[in-house]
């Protein structure tokens, strides 16, 4: 109901928009504070495709694979401290199968903006490139989180940015993870 009454500004490269339209298979990466509005970005971009998301087994992680389901968004389930390995090898699948496949670098439990080894294994095991979407609210409600969660007030200015796909060959883990967490920082379109 929230995305009806605010005003979605999209940001994306034409090289980046040309890989999505030639059906390339991708790893989406968003920081987990910026959730709220991804599912809608997600759709946006991806309509004709299957798109997958990796969500922790914890209580909160199924309120949440509840709620993208309206999305025709599906869920993985798993995360960095409880059946990680599980969730990888189906998001690899995934992959191969030609799906999208989401995740949040810093979820679920953070610490804020890092980068765990997950998205990491997924990106050089798939080999499939990584695209970032960030998500910027204009005015929004923060919650006292450890992903500083936002929630966008009615009849604000969302801008979405979709930033080029980028792949992590000959990247040592840390590397990568320096590499992927760069990228998600910088705020140039």
């Amino acid at each position: 109901m929230l995305a009806f009454v605010c005003r979605f500004e999209y940001k994306i490269s034409s090289q980046t928009l040309d890989f999505i339209k030639a059906n390339q298979t991708f790893i989406v990466a968003f920081w987990h504070g910026e959730l709220f509005m991804q599912p809608i970005v997600l759709r946006h971009f991806y309509k004709h495709r299957r798109v997958y998301v990796l969500i922790s087994q914890h209580f909160d992680g199924e309120i949440i694979s509840r709620l993208v389901k309206f999305f025709k968004i599906y869920s993985l389930r798993g995360s960095s401290s409880k059946g990680a390995i599980k969730a990888l090898l189906k998001a690899i699948k995934k992959l191969q199968q030609q799906d999208l496949v989401a995740i949040t670098p810093d979820g679920p439990r953070g610490p804020y903006h890092s980068i765990a080894d997950g998205i990491v294994l997924l990106s050089q095991k798939s080999n499939k490139p990584i695209i970032i979407s960030r998500i910027y609210y204009h005015n929004a409600w923060e919650f006292k989180s450890w992903d500083h969660f936002k929630i966008p007030k009615p009849f604000s200015k969302i801008t979405c940015v979709i930033k080029e796909p980028f792949l992590l060959e000959n990247f040592s883990l840390e590397k990568a993870k320096e590499y992927i967490k760069s990228k998600m920082e910088e705020d140039r379109f």
